[in-house]
């Protein structure tokens, strides 16, 4: 119920200027436009239960209310922060006297994926049934967060951070609203766009703190940035935010582009990752994707985590920031990566062979009856200290895991490597040859 004096109770400038019809929700026309699935669906006067996923401030809110006014349901919002089963039942009770008089339910849950498995699967029945139409909004992977039942009765609908034109908008509909201009110059506007970060709410909010200030002259950058808040990038160490930026760190490694590496490098700091994190997958690039192509990859990347580890922060990020560079300017090559899985694999299927009898020790005389160490060539003692012999099991015949690159140091490891299979041949034949004169 209203109050009487409500009406007159100071409200935010995000509420004052919350949009009143869905062709006023800017930055999401790929949703919202005629031919976009919610402009199709308004037009035709139908509803599908949705899940409303994309980053903070970019309307997932101000659209699930307008969605239900534009299609006459009654609007029911829940936060699964602040509810649980009770407050269920009862929409859920509500909905159902609803429909009896022939009305509708839009059923708004505001960050959906707090509710746990159990709870998301009470929806099912009322979400089948069409006692509610349900829209969830959630600024997590719905395919991570969300059951697969419940996702299976949604339509999945990728909201975006709002872009600098969409942003300019809302600034200028606060000028409309106040009947004056921020106090800004064309730098600190423009700055000022940038702490928003794609948020729309936190940019009003910023305005508002803006319009708050009592100064003759327009704030410049510096001024702006000594009197708001800047917002700390987003990212969520636990959440998808995470994985996100470490897979760009990892693939512009991978591609050989040191400046994008560098870029997702610092916007994993800017948002608080623990460097040791960023140090580990630094190792672990240096020997998936550096390889033997540069073996110093991994001296270098585990010499910048030890000078950070000493040096401590901030300072130690320089080291991390060199490895960085160090392995995106390297040649890459994953073949020792490969023929670790390739002899994985072999090991796993070929099950428990036993190594061939000849290069087993014999410390007893049982084992050396039994033919163990019988025909072993000590390798120093050969030709160019290498015997040729074969050393896998007997059943298993020879095995090709490792196949190097024309690149970087792994060139010469192929010139071994051919070196050496050249040198076994050999040996081969004249072990052929010597039997064949043995049995004549």
């Amino acid at each position: 119920m209203t109050g009487l004096f409500e009406s007159q109770a100071p409200r935010p400038l995000a509420d004052r200027l919350r949009p009143q019809t869905l062709a006023e929700v800017v930055g999401q026309d790929h949703v919202l436009g005629p031919d976009a699935p919610l402009g199709r669906m308004v037009k035709g006067g139908r509803l599908a239960s949705l899940v409303l996923w994309g980053p903070p401030g970019c309307g997932k809110t101000t659209i699930a209310r307008l969605l239900a006014q534009e299609t006459t349901l009654e609007f029911e919002p829940l936060s699964a922060v602040f509810s649980g089963v009770a407050d269920l039942r009862k929409v859920f009770d509500r909905a159902k006297q609803r429909r009896l008089g022939g009305r509708g339910t839009l059923l708004f849950v505001d960050e959906i994926h707090r509710f746990n498995r159990a709870q998301q699967d009470g929806f099912l029945p009322y979400v089948e049934d069409g006692t509610v139409i349900l829209v969830g909004a959630t600024t997590e992977n719905p395919s991570f967060e969300l059951n697969p039942a419940l996702l299976s009765r949604c339509q999945v609908l990728v909201l975006k951070r709002l872009e600098d034109s969409a942003l300019r908008e809302l600034l200028a509909r606060v000028e409309a609203l106040e009947g004056r201009d921020l106090p800004l110059t064309t730098d600190a506007r423009a700055a000022l766009i940038a702490m928003a970060d794609g948020d729309g709410r936190y940019l009003l909010n910023l305005a508002e703190e803006v319009l708050t200030l009592a100064s003759e002259q327009p704030l410049d950058s510096a001024d702006l940035a000594a009197v708001v808040q800047k917002r700390v990038p987003l990212y969520d160490k636990g959440q998808e935010s995470h994985y996100n930026l470490i897979s760009a760190l990892h693939k512009s490694l991978r591609g050989s582009d040191c400046d994008a590496a560098l870029y997702w490098f610092a916007r994993m700091l800017a948002g608080g990752e623990d460097p040791h994190f960023i140090a580990r997958r630094l190792v672990r690039f240096a020997v998936e994707d550096v390889g033997l192509a540069d073996p110093d990859a991994l001296l270098q990347s585990i010499a910048a985590w030890q000078a950070f580890e000493r040096i401590g922060s901030p300072e130690g990020e320089l080291a991390l920031a060199q490895a960085v560079i160090y392995l995106a300017t390297a040649p890459k090559s994953n073949a020792a990566y490969k023929a670790y899985g390739a002899a994985a694999r072999s090991a796993k299927d070929s099950g428990s062979l036993a190594p061939p009898a000849h290069i087993l020790n014999a410390p007893t005389s049982l084992m050396r009856d039994l033919g163990y160490g019988r025909g072993y060539h000590y390798d120093h003692d050969a030709p160019e200290a290498f015997s040729g012999q074969d050393y896998f099991p007997e059943n298993l015949g020879r095995q090709l895991f490792y196949h190097p690159v024309e690149r970087g140091f792994e060139r010469e490891v192929r010139k071994r490597l051919d070196y050496w299979a050249r040198l076994r041949e050999r040996r081969h034949r004249a072990d052929e040859d010597r039997v064949e004169e043995e049995d004549s």
